[in-house]
């Protein structure tokens, strides 16, 4: 009887052990499966992405089509500069490549931009807590030699239906990306490194369009609540959602037009000193 005994508690034993292992092994596995997913950094210009990428170590630089992609790691932990290119329609192909690519835990689109807000000065970043098209509208019907009124334009949203935007009231109406709590949470947590300015959370909005008068700035600002403008994020927003891909923007003003801030070029590299200490804190928040 107690031979049976100790043959049960054998079995027991080993079947537990085999159990712990196995567990062990697919939380390893798990592990090792995050930890192959990059973080990705996006930057349209040179300006805006090499600097970041110099930050990297075991650097290799891949190309797809007209976009580069510098891979390397940050504290251990693989990290990709991509250089998208300026515009929307760069940004969208770039971002969907890097994610059928590369497969990323999490991205962060950064770079300069335009000031909308007048409390928001050259070298401010703004965090994306929300993104938006501001390229994305429907003018109003006005026949031959009835003039135009872009302040009566109104948002479009393209991603409403399946039919015609133009048809549709309901696509009449601001679509907006929501930046990614934990990218945000890393993004705070790192607010005191930054001393060049202030670092806040806003509104980031997108389109091929480069605006220079401050009427129609403000306008934006008032009917979208945006904080700065640039010509990349809210693509690079509308792709990472449709893949469910963690992401936020960052964003540097380089001028602000509503009250005098004059462009300055070094804004771009601070913005990525800034962005790499938000990357560190991502890691160490996953580990």
């Amino acid at each position: 009887m107690k031979k049976k005994i100790a043959s049960l508690a054998a079995v027991s034993v080993l079947g537990l052990s085999l159990f712990t292992g196995c567990s062990s092994t697919k939380q390893t596995e798990a592990k090792e499966k995050k930890e192959e997913q990059p973080i990705l950094i996006q930057g349209p210009m040179p300006i805006e992405a090499e600097k970041f990428a110099g930050k990297l170590k075991n650097v290799k630089e891949e190309t797809s089509g007209s976009f580069v992609f510098y891979k390397g790691t940050v504290d251990d932990y693989p990290v990709i500069v991509a250089k998208t290119g300026k515009g929307m329609e760069n940004t969208a192909a770039a971002t969907a490549v890097a994610i059928e690519k590369y497969d990323p835990i999490a991205i962060i689109n950064q770079g300069t931009s335009g000031g909308h807000d007048p409390a928001l000065n050259v070298f401010d970043i703004v965090l994306g807590e929300r993104t938006v098209n501001l390229g994305s509208l429907k003018t109003g019907n006005m026949a031959d030699e009835e003039g135009i009124e872009p302040t009566a334009w109104k948002p479009m949203d393209l991603m409403a239906s399946e039919g015609s935007a133009g048809e549709d009231p309901n696509a009449e109406k601001i679509r907006y990306y929501d930046g990614d709590e934990s990218l945000l949470a890393a993004a705070d947590a790192v607010k005191d490194t930054y001393k060049k300015g202030k670092v806040v959370e806003g509104t980031i909005g997108s389109a091929d369009v480069w605006n220079n008068e401050v009427d129609r700035i403000q306008w934006f600002h008032d009917k979208y609540g945006t904080s700065v403008e640039e010509m990349e994020g809210a693509a690079a927003a509308q792709i990472a959602g449709a893949y469910d891909v963690p992401f936020l923007g960052i964003r540097v003003l380089s001028n602000n037009k509503t009250n005098g801030g004059a462009y300055n070029p070094d804004t771009a590299a601070a913005n990525q000193g800034y962005v790499y200490e938000v990357v560190k804190e991502y890691i160490r928040e996953m580990e």
